[in-house]
């Protein structure tokens, strides 16, 4: 049986079921089935030694509960969020099921459709254990350079926060407020995930690498991004239920924005972009929202 799984075959699923499979025999699976090759049931997946779990935030804690069966598995997970209903982070959620020293975290500029299409991409794979991303980096081909993290926090925090910031960046160029207003919101949004970092114990550094910045920047400037459209949207007055309707995908920095506000104002962080983001998701006026952020 092949030594690797991914699990979870939306668009990112797939684009890691091909770079994996550039140079090794990869299986996949999903919920409902799919024409993909080598496509297999969950247990046939579950029983490969290694697994990439590209499955969304808001669902796995209930899908591991309901399908995980901890067998010594090596896993590198492939989402990005926090958990709104609780506010915990992913590490948090699988620690629950897995070993932290099983576990790693993919981060960086990463979008699907250009992986997929065999294009150069740089990834941090964050762990605790380098010998684990010594083992998964042999898994991944010549057109991705990955490097090696151990703030594993610090990642899932970028990874999380620049969906809500991207959500803004759309909300901006949709209103046509410029690239100087652009410049500013990200550039300003960079430092306002760096500080909340802080509260949970995130190293500074990893903000000014591929994780951070260069996430940030690749999210909230184009309309690859599904976040970036969703602030699009938001702007020509589209009703949120509508949007993602149009999307058929998930947006994680929807649900996002709920889980950094609510941890804002419970740990008395400072972040008012992610603020109004939370605010116009729930219906406030984008223009309103400008003039707070501009007297904020």
């Amino acid at each position: 049986m092949s030594k690797i799984a991914i699990i979870g075959a939306g668009k990112w699923g797939q684009a890691l079921h091909y770079a994996v499979s550039c140079e090794n025999e990869a299986l996949i699976t999903s919920r409902t089935p799919k024409d993909i090759k080598n496509f297999v049931t969950l247990d046939e997946a579950m029983n490969c030694e290694y697994l990439i779990i590209a499955i969304p935030a808001q669902s796995i804690r209930e899908w591991l509960k309901n399908n995980f069966i901890f067998k010594g598995q090596k896993i590198l997970v492939a989402a990005k969020g926090i958990e709104a209903s609780s506010g915990a982070f992913l590490k948090e959620i699988y620690e629950e099921f897995v070993p932290l020293e099983n576990l790693g975290f993919i981060s960086g500029p990463s979008f699907a459709a250009e992986v997929i299409k065999g294009l150069p991409t740089a990834l941090v794979l964050n762990s605790t254990s380098k010998k684990l991303y010594d083992e998964f980096s042999l898994f991944f081909p010549s057109f991705i350079k990955t490097y090696y993290s151990d703030d594993v926090v610090g990642a899932e925090i970028a990874g999380a926060y620049k969906n809500v910031l991207a959500i803004a960046s759309g909300i901006c160029n949709g209103l046509n407020l410029g690239q100087n207003a652009q410049a500013s919101l990200i550039s300003r949004g960079l430092v306002e995930m760096e500080r909340f970092s802080r509260s949970f114990g995130a190293k500074s550094e990893t903000f000014m690498g591929l994780s951070g910045a260069g996430d940030l920047f690749l999210t909230a400037s184009s309309t690859m991004s599904r976040n970036f459209r969703v602030g699009l949207g938001l702007a020509q007055n589209k009703s949120l239920e509508d949007i993602l309707e149009e999307l058929g995908e998930v947006a994680e920095g929807v649900k996002t924005s709920e889980a950094i506000y609510n941890l804002c104002e419970k740990h008395n962080i400072y972040a008012p972009i992610a603020k109004e983001v939370k605010l116009i998701l729930e219906g406030k006026s984008p223009k309103d929202s400008l003039k707070d952020l501009l007297n904020s």
